[in-house]
C-alpha cells in the first residue's frame, strides 16, 4: 500500500501564500508543482533533493500552513535512504526568500541483541527502520517541530585550554500516524556532540556544582559523521543555523522513507523489478549496499525488546569517578 499523500485545493494554497507573504510568481504555481527556482535543486546528485521527498515535504508544509498550525516561512525534509556520514541529506527550504540548503545528518543506529535479533544499521547506509520504543531507529513520515530545551551535560576543555560548559539543545518533534509516538520516544533534533570519559572535578564556585561541590568533566566528542539513537543530529555549526529557524516557530519536517515505501521497495527488490519503472525511489548507492531495506513494526518488535529487557536486566549505574588530581 502506497503512503498517503497530502492533497490541497487552490484555495488552501492561496491561504498559505497570504499567510507567508510568498512572491506572486509562487502564487501562480499549482500546489502540485514546484517553483522554477526550486526545481534546479531536485535530483539525486550531491546537494539535491529527490523529487518524491520534496513533493511530500512541500505538501505536508502547505497543509499545515493552510490549517494555521504553521506560520514559519521555512520547512525541513530528510532523505534517510541517502548515504550518511558527510552525505548531505537534511534539507532546509525557505520558499519566501528562495533559499535551499542541504547538510549532513545522522540516522538511527538500531541495535544488535545477540542471540535474539539484529536490526543494527551501519554508519553509511540505513537498512532498518522502526517506530518501536527503544529500537533506536529512524521512522519516516510527518513531524512538527516542537519546543527547544537545553540540558547541562558537563564541562570540557576547549582547544585553547579553557574550560567550557556543554548545554546541549534539543528540539522535540511531534509526529502523526506512524510517527505519533515521537514524543514518548524522545525523538527530536540536536547537535551531534556528547561528553565521554566523564569524571567529577571539585569546583564549588560553579553554578552547576552538586551538593558536595563537584562538577562533571569530560572530553567533548563530535559524532556528526556517525549515527544517532533515532534522533536527527547535526554538526554543531549546522545546528547553530537550523535550530534558530525552529525556535518558537513550529514548522514541518518530512522524513523519507515511510513504512509503505520500505515495504514496496523490498517487494520490488525481491521480484527483481526496476524501482523507477515501478514508480519507487531509493538511493541507488545505498540500495546496492544494503540490498533490501526492512521496516520493523512496533507491534512485532516491541514485545521482543520488552522480553529482552526482562531476560537481560541492566546492572545498576556505577557512580561517576572522581577526576584524578581533583
Amino acid at each position: 500500500m502506497r503512503p498517503r499523500l497530502f492533497l490541497f485545493s487552490v484555495v488552501s494554497l492561496g491561504m498559505a501564500i497570504a499567510l507567508l507573504g510568498l512572491p506572486q510568481t509562487f502564487a501562480a504555481e499549482q500546489s502540485s508543482n514546484v517553483p522554477a527556482w526550486l526545481r534546479s535543486h531536485v535530483g539525486e546528485g550531491p546537494n539535491q533533493i529527490a523529487q518524491v521527498v520534496l513533493q511530500r515535504a512541500r505538501a505536508l508544509y502547505l497543509q499545515k500552513v493552510s490549517e494555521g498550525a504553521v506560520k514559519n516561512p521555512c520547512y525541513f525534509a530528510m532523505d534517510a535512504t541517502r548515504p550518511g556520514g558527510s552525505g548531505r541529506r537534511f534539507y532546509t527550504i525557505c520558499e519566501a526568500d528562495q533559499t535551499f540548503r542541504a547538510v549532513p545528518t545522522g540516522h538511527g543506529n538500531g541495535r544488535h541483541l545477540k542471540g535474539t535479533v539484529n536490526f543494527a544499521n551501519g554508519i553509511r547506509c540505513a537498512k532498518n527502520f522502526s517506530n518501536a520504543m527503544d529500537s533506536k531507529l529512524t521512522t519516516g513520515g510527518a513531524y512538527l517541530t516542537g519546543e527547544e530545551t537545553k540540558s547541562f551535560k558537563g564541562y570540557y576543555r576547549t582547544s585553547s585550554g579553557k574550560n567550557a560548559v556543554l548545554n546541549r539543545s534539543f528540539v522535540q518533534f511531534d509526529g502523526e500516524g506512524g510517527t505519533a509516538n515521537a514524543r514518548v520516544r524522545l525523538i527530536g533534533g540536536h547537535p551531534a556532540v556528547v561528553l565521554r570519559g566523564v569524571c567529577l572535578r571539585k569546583d564549588p564556585n560553579s553554578p552547576y556544582a552538586n551538593r558536595d561541590g563537584y562538577i562533571p568533566f569530560g572530553k567533548l566528542v563530535d559524532y556528526s559523521l556517525g549515527r544517532s539513537n533515532g534522533c536527527t543530529s547535526w554538526s554543531p555549526s549546522d545546528a547553530r543555523q537550523i535550530i534558530p529557524i525552529m525556535k518558537d516557530k513550529p514548522t514541518t519536517l518530512y522524513i523519507y522513507p515511510e513504512s509503505g515505501d520500505i515495504e514496496a521497495v523490498a517487494q520490488a527488490v525481491k521480484a527483481a523489478r526496476s524501482l523507477s519503472r515501478a514508480g519507487l525511489y531509493w538511493n541507488a548507492s545505498c540500495l546496492k549496499e544494503i540490498r533490501t531495506p526492512k521496516f520493523w513494526p512496533r507491534e512485532s518488535l516491541e514485545p521482543i525488546l520488552v522480553q529482552y529487557r526482562k531476560d537481560h536486566p541492566q546492572a545498576p549505574p556505577r557512580p561517576i569517578p572522581i577526576c584524578k588530581g581533583s
